[in-house]
């Protein structure tokens, strides 16, 4: 969500990389006005995500969503998070166990995603794309499509671009980065992935794009 004063860029990828993980969760809490749950099941929802699949995410952060990704699909289907920061994927770790649901977070980038070819139903990139530049964009739509299986999708939510004189909470939180619907449904279209659906999620300017293998 909104960028902290706590980042750098880790080895291996080119954007920023968020480290105050404790923050984080906090900044969430306050963009979302405390609604964080109905958020969640919005994304996991926009994903059409179905028991029994396998899911991906992919800049989890500290590991909300895909905690309640392992929960739509369910005993048979496989979570799997991956973060750029060791701080996000500790934490999420600890939030996973204390929750009672079994999920794997790794330290990871979205350049070179530790995976392999085919092996995903589902890839979740929820507002992380905004923190790369275009080239590490680039490269991280096409291992997004590596990763997926024949049929399968990519649901990304980042924001939108603000419109002039923009007073929000996401203005004043959120001023380093925003991507266009367009430029996410071109990386899509550029690595072979077709658009499905677009439009808001419903909070705070945030758009998504749906796209499938």
């Amino acid at each position: 969500m909104a960028e902290t004063k706590d980042r750098h860029s880790a080895p291996g990828t080119k954007g920023r990389v968020l480290h105050a993980a404790a923050g984080y969760d906090l900044l969430v809490w306050l963009f979302l006005w405390g609604r964080e749950r109905a958020f969640r099941e919005r994304l996991v929802t926009l994903a059409r995500l179905e028991p029994g699949e396998s899911v991906l995410d992919v800049g989890c952060g500290t590991g909300s969503l895909a905690i309640a990704a392992k929960r739509r699909v369910g005993e048979c289907g496989v979570v799997h998070g991956i973060d750029a920061s060791p701080a996000m994927v500790a934490r999420a770790g600890k939030k996973a166990r204390k929750a009672g649901v079994d999920v794997r977070f790794t330290h990871g980038v979205i350049e070179s995603l530790p995976v392999p070819d085919g092996s995903v139903d589902v890839v979740l990139n929820t507002v992380m794309l905004h923190h790369l530049p275009r080239a590490a964009r680039e490269q991280g739509a096409r291992e997004m499509r590596r990763v997926l299986r024949s049929g399968g999708r990519v649901l990304a939510a980042d924001f939108g671009r603000s419109t002039p004189g923009e007073k929000s909470l996401v203005s004043r939180l959120h001023r380093h980065g925003r991507v266009d619907v367009e430029e996410v449904v071109g990386l899509f279209n550029g690595v072979g992935l077709r658009v499905v659906e677009t439009g808001a999620v419903g909070v705070g300017g945030m758009h998504f794009v749906l796209g499938a293998a």
